[in-house]
């Protein structure tokens, strides 16, 4: 079977704009299932790749979110405040050790451990970013700090911490709509059916 990198030939590469991140045109031909070319062109838009987190508590079934203002959800008609997990851009640090920053820039918890679950392409029709998710465990013994993330760079962030339950309501209604935090609340939610389900089937 011939190589998808056999089957793009990439001609021309256009910057629109480099603000904020980066915004190219890319103009390629792409050969089709039946041999034929085809010519395109599509934007990408790279803000190099992230890292998201979700910290529990195994013991209250606890989880921490956070709440921020987003531009572009406020001009796609919503109010602009997302509750989401914590995370952020790479910025050429290694995904655990940014995630770790990260928490602790957001929410004022130092964590230690944490667990990768999987990674993943949130808008691949445009953005070139890829997210790494992770798990990770949280206490009140943990909290160093309040938070609130950067002001200079624009951050004002406030910790939520919500039952699970209620977290997976406030899903169904329509409370939380960042897609990584859904992922990694179902995952969760995943996580502790599948350990039930174990646990009633060795008894």
């Amino acid at each position: 079977m011939t190589k998808t990198q056999d089957r793009v030939r990439i001609l021309d590469t256009v910057l629109l704009s480099d603000d904020w991140y980066v915004l190219r045109k890319v103009i390629f031909d792409f050969q089709r299932r039946d041999g034929a070319w085809q010519r395109q062109s599509r934007e990408t838009y790279d803000r190099g790749n992230g890292v998201t987190i979700l910290l529990h508590n195994p013991k209250t079934r606890t989880v921490l979110l956070t709440r921020q203002f987003r531009m572009p959800a406020f001009v796609n008609g919503h109010d602009g405040m997302l509750i989401e997990a914590p995370g952020g851009l790479l910025d050429n640090a290694s995904p655990e050790d940014r995630i770790r920053a990260e928490v602790e820039e957001e929410t004022g918890y130092r964590v230690h451990y944490v667990e990768k679950i999987f990674e993943a392409f949130m808008s691949p029709g445009s953005v070139t970013e890829k997210l790494y998710f992770y798990l990770g465990e949280y206490d009140g013994s943990m909290l160093v700090n309040d938070g609130g993330g950067v002001a200079e760079e624009g951050e004002e962030i406030e910790t939520l911490e919500v039952p699970l339950d209620e977290a997976l309501e406030m899903i169904a209604r329509g409370e939380i709509m960042d897609g990584k935090t859904i992922m990694l609340l179902q995952h969760l939610a995943l996580q502790g059916t599948q350990a039930r389900s174990s646990s009633r089937s060795r008894k």
